[in-house]
Formats: C-alpha cells, sequence, structure tokens
C-alpha cells in the first residue's frame, strides 16, 4: 500500500490532531469491530473532555473548516483502506504456508529459508520471511542483496560514517552499507494473543522512520523504507488500532509503503525493479 498523496504533507499538529482523536475516541467501533470515523459530535466531546478547542476544526455553524475537512477525510480514508483493502490481504498460517510452497516451486532460489522461533509442532519455515526472499531473489537480476544483515545499517560520506542506525533490518538492498532501500517483516502466524513484543514492533518502526527522516532531511540521503506484515488474527482480530497507526505512520513518511500479507506477491517485484534501477543510476552516477 502506497499512501494518498493528500494526506502525505500535513503537519506535526495535523498528526496531533488525529493522535488525539484516536486515543480518545478509540480506533475501532465495539459492537461492530470495523474501524471507525469519529463524528463532529464525537470530536468535540473529546476535546471538551480534554479542556481543548475546536473552533479550528468546526466553525460557529458547526461546519468543518479546511483543516477540519482534511481531518475528517482522513479519517474516513484510513477506515475504508482497512476495512476494505487491508482486511482482505491478511493471510492466515494456512494462506501464507500454501502461498510459500506455490512460490517455491516456481525456481531454484539462491536466497535464504528461514525458520520461525517457534518449538515443536510450531517450528516450520517463516512464511513471509521465505516469500519476500523468494520475490527480491527472482527481480534483482545479478545484484547483490542482504537477506539478513547482522551489522547496522550505515550511511557514509567521503569513506567516513555519516549515520549508523539504531536497529538491525531483517533486509538491505544491495547491503547494509549505503542501502538503495531496508524492510521490515512482521509476521505473527502462531500467536494467540496481542503481546507487547507485537505491540513495540510497531513502535520501533517509528523510530526507525524518526532516523531517516532526519538523515533525509539534514544530509539528503534517502533510503527506502519498506514494511512487511501478515497474519489476521493478530492484525485485524487483536491489532486494528496498530494497523491505524501504519497507516499514520505511512502518511506521516515514516515508511514508503506498507505491504499487508497477499499483497507482497503482485507489488513487491515492481518495488524490487525500482531497486535495481536505482543501484544502477547510482553506479552510473560520478563519483
Amino acid at each position: 500500500m502506497q499512501p494518498d498523496n493528500r494526506f502525505l504533507r500535513q503537519s506535526k499538529e495535523f498528526w496531533a490532531h488525529v493522535r488525539t482523536i484516536s486515543q480518545e475516541i478509540g480506533y475501532t467501533r465495539r459492537r461492530t469491530g470495523e474501524i471507525l470515523i469519529p463524528s463532529r459530535e464525537e470530536i468535540d466531546a473529546a476535546f471538551g473532555k480534554l479542556d481543548l478547542s475546536t473552533a479550528h476544526v468546526f466553525d460557529a455553524h458547526g461546519r468543518a473548516t479546511e483543516f477540519g475537512r482534511t481531518l475528517l477525510n482522513y479519517f474516513s480514508f484510513r477506515a475504508d483502506v482497512l476495512n476494505n483493502q487491508v482486511r482482505q490481504n491478511l493471510m492466515n498460517k494456512e494462506q501464507a504456508e500454501a502461498l510459500f510452497k506455490r512460490l517455491r516451486g516456481r525456481s531454484t532460489f539462491n536466497c535464504p529459508f528461514p525458520m520461525n522461533k517457534q518449538k515443536g509442532e510450531k517450528k516450520n519455515h517463516a512464511f513471509l520471511t521465505c516469500i519476500v526472499n523468494m520475490l527480491v531473489a527472482l527481480n534483482i537480476g545479478d545484484a547483490p542483496c542482504d537477506y539478513d544483515p547482522h551489522s547496522l545499517t550505515t550511511v557514509t560520506h567521503n569513506r567516513q560514517p555519516l549515520r549508523t542506525l539504531a536497529r538491525r533490518f531483517d533486509g538491505a538492498f544491495p547491503s547494509a552499507v549505503n542501502p538503495v532501500a531496508i524492510w521490515e517483516i512482521k509476521e505473527y502466524y502462531y500467536t494467540t494473543t496481542f503481546g507487547s513484543r507485537v505491540a513495540d514492533g510497531v513502535y520501533e518502526t517509528l523510530l526507525d522512520g524518526l532516523e531517516l527522516e532526519d538523515l533525509h532531511t539534514t544530509a539528503g540521503r534517502k533510503i527506502q523504507h519498506l514494511l512487511v506484515v501478515d497474519d489476521y488474527f493478530t492484525w485485524w482480530d487483536c491489532g486494528k488500532s496498530y494497523l491505524c497507526r501504519m497507516i499514520d505512520m505511512l502518511h506521516m513518511g515514516y515508511l514508503d509503503e506498507v505491504i499487508f500479507g497477499r499483497e507482497v506477491v503482485e507489488r513487491l517485484p515492481q518495488i524490487v525493479r525500482s531497486w535495481v534501477t536505482e543501484l544502477h543510476r547510482r553506479e552510473r552516477a560520478p563519483q
């Protein structure tokens, strides 16, 4: 999923409103479980509870201001894309395993096929990670790729470290040093509850995005930041509020794209081919 351009250049204040309203009103309708779109009355009540003004959101006649219309349009967009697009793309374990097996039968792959961290009957391939690895391998040609970096991502300038990011990523193209792109994979096919480890993973992505934003704005160095997530139970049944946060991070500019579940099959090859194009452009550029 790519961001909607209408919401890409909003101010920090705009996102403060999104977070405040979401926190006070909630992310879902308890009765239906669908992602909610807050009403004017709900926003008024929430801001009144916090002793905050809504005069900049709704005028004296109760009509939305330009700022208010953008805010309401964003909530409507976020709910629509999650209820009607993301939900349909999320897979369960059986669906992910079937896709993994189908892709693996297509070719001979020169990429790793890591196992998950489960034990006993649950031990198996890390299906989403393997799917990502195969799709990358199918589309990079002869270019190198680090499918499992064991070092921090570093950007250099004049043969000196310019930035070294705080965390290791799940993949980097072509390497963890001066990458064109880095990606994270969040697959939780065997979870039975939504624990703090899953929630922390979302906030780690936010930290990464803040570091990459600083790198881009202060040093002019752009690295594409991709997040790939899956498991219907984890994210839809238990973690809808975190799906909302992912959509928020995407439009705040902390992610370039989020790929949900089976969407990876069509979208990732297009993205990977753009990485190869960018790598060739860098190689031709004067040093």
